[in-house]
């Protein structure tokens, strides 16, 4: 056997063994609540700005973008820039035309001025506004038209109206192939009141509005072979991939 397939075969069998392992899973989230203690999350930066996810998250995001090669990349929620300096990144070595859009309903002045000033901010647009307000839905509808290979990062209001409202708005322009991720499903499985200063909670997340538009949507599945492999993820079951 060719040994670059012989590799990939024996990561697959190991990763789909790991994937069985329920206790190992089980640990992963205990690790995760633990960690949450000292926001975890706010350690990493991307090319210098703060990027607020895990590192295997960060990993698999460059993974998707490397195989799929999308014309633009839609993300929902910017913070302080790490997500969409990352995605910007790949599309600069993808070469081509590709762009980034970063969507918030408040880009705050000290995060816009350190993006709109980074070397990759040539690949990124800034919009302003509500993500599912007709305002911005306009606009994104005005850049999507002349793309073809489009994925769709959810990372803003995490309750279960708001982030279902963006699945509706965004998912239908995920081509074919390609990507719908949600993140911070992960609230679903946090101790309930975890979040006690915040509008979400157990029931009222980003993963119970997965659950209600896959139930409503046939065009997407959880790509399990991908999300499986992490194990520490803030999108348990929110790696959606578009197939039909």
């Amino acid at each position: 056997m060719d040994p670059i397939e012989e590799f990939k075969k024996e990561r697959a069998k190991d990763m789909e063994l790991m994937s069985k392992d329920k206790e190992l899973s089980q640990k992963s989230i205990e690790w995760m609540i633990h960690a949450e203690k000292y926001k975890y999350t706010y350690n990493y930066s991307w090319l210098g700005r703060p990027i607020i996810k895990y590192p295997n998250d960060i990993v698999l995001q460059q993974e998707i973008i490397w195989e799929f090669k999308p014309d633009l990349i839609i993300e929902t929620g910017i913070a302080h820039g790490g997500s969409i300096i990352l995605s910007a990144s790949m599309l600069e070595l993808l070469g081509g035309d590709g762009l980034v859009v970063g969507v918030d309903i408040d880009i705050r002045k000290h995060n816009r001025d350190e993006i709109e000033k980074h070397p990759l901010f040539k690949r990124i647009k800034l919009i302003e506004g509500s993500s599912t307000s007709d305002h911005v839905m306009d606009q994104i509808r005005k850049i999507a038209q002349n793309k073809k290979r489009i994925m769709v990062f959810l990372d803003s209001l995490h309750t279960h109206d708001h982030v279902l409202d963006e699945m509706k708005c965004y998912s239908p322009f995920v081509s074919v192939g390609s990507y719908l991720v949600v993140s911070d499903t992960f609230i679903e499985f946090f101790p309930e009141g975890h979040y006690s200063n915040r509008p979400w909670d157990r029931g009222d997340n980003p993963y119970t509005a997965v659950q209600e538009f896959l139930s409503e949507n046939d065009g997407f599945e959880i790509d399990t072979k991908k999300e499986s492999k992490l194990l520490i993820t803030e999108g348990i079951s929110g790696w959606l991939k578009r197939i039909k």
